[in-house]
């Protein structure tokens, strides 16, 4: 009696085994069949209507590479308006992945209209359809993962977004691109970099920053200001001016600089900063 139960426990035991490994077996074997699918890479985006180069949004195949284009449609809806925020490059409506590639881009140019009034509008992309008809929009329940895109966009003081600074010192000229300014209230504004070509800094890869205020007559005021990368006893402090029409900032600025515990020096210095 007890030699029968042992011998139909090992049974019971060898039969789940077999059980196990015939499920572990179909989970290795079982191969994803579809259906692929195309979405929006990102689901948020937010830029500042300062912005200046074209926004790329872009929309990706989740799946193996076609021998054909993918073309895919979507609407835009939203608070912000077509021709005064923004404008559509190319062909509005339509975005198309080339063939033996997974990847393709709608591409989005703000319009900056900056007038010191900070709100913020934004687009709502949609993805709605696909050629070839093998693939489908979306991924999910009701294919709702990656089927929409919201584009923020926020708006920037009269004077804020992204310039070059240019300067020349003695006979040689210094250009640095992407310096932003910035401003929370459209009054005092920061530089995120203005060391351009300054000779007498050993600044390196540093970029400090600069306060000045817009005075609402197109002049602009540099107050007496310290910086932590410079001398404890060092400042700056200067003036400027803001072209309307071309929306070029000029700055002169002047630095006085501690050479030794009983002796200063005053250095003259003047800027300009282009919109991108």
């Amino acid at each position: 009696m007890r030699k029968y139960k042992v011998s139909g426990f090992i049974g019971m035991v060898m039969l789940l085994g077999m059980a196990l490994v015939a499920c572990e077996t179909s989970d290795i074997d079982r191969t994803f069949e579809g259906p692929y699918f195309v979405r929006f890479t990102d689901t948020t985006l937010i830029y500042k209507e300062s912005y200046s180069k074209p926004i790329s949004i872009e929309v990706h195949n989740v799946g193996p590479q076609l021998d054909q284009p993918i073309t895919i449609s979507y609407t835009v809806n939203g608070t912000a308006r077509e021709g005064k925020e923004y404008t559509i490059i190319g062909t509005k409506g339509t975005v198309v992945i080339p063939a033996k590639s997974s990847k393709g881009n709608i591409m989005v140019q703000l319009i900056n209209n900056a007038n010191n009034i900070l709100e913020s509008t934004s687009l709502t992309f949609t993805l709605t359809g696909v050629q070839p008809s093998t693939l489908q929009v979306g991924f999910g329940k009701e294919s709702l993962i990656g089927k929409s895109l919201t584009l923020t966009i926020q708006d920037d003081c009269l004077l804020g977004g992204f310039y070059t600074g240019t300067s020349r010192i003695g006979t040689s000229n210094y250009s640095v691109s992407d310096i932003e300014i910035t401003s929370t209230d459209c009054k005092q504004y920061v530089i995120s970099n203005w060391n351009i070509g300054v000779p007498f800094f050993s600044f390196d890869a540093i970029k400090p920053t600069l306060t000045f205020i817009d005075n609402g007559d197109n002049s602009l005021t540099v107050p007496t200001q310290s910086n932590a990368t410079l001398g404890s006893t060092d400042t700056i402090k200067g003036t400027g001016a803001w072209n309307p029409r071309n929306r070029v900032i000029t700055m002169n600025l002047q630095f006085k600089l501690a050479l030794s515990s009983t002796k200063d020096t005053t250095v003259n210095y003047t800027q300009t900063y282009t919109p991108q």
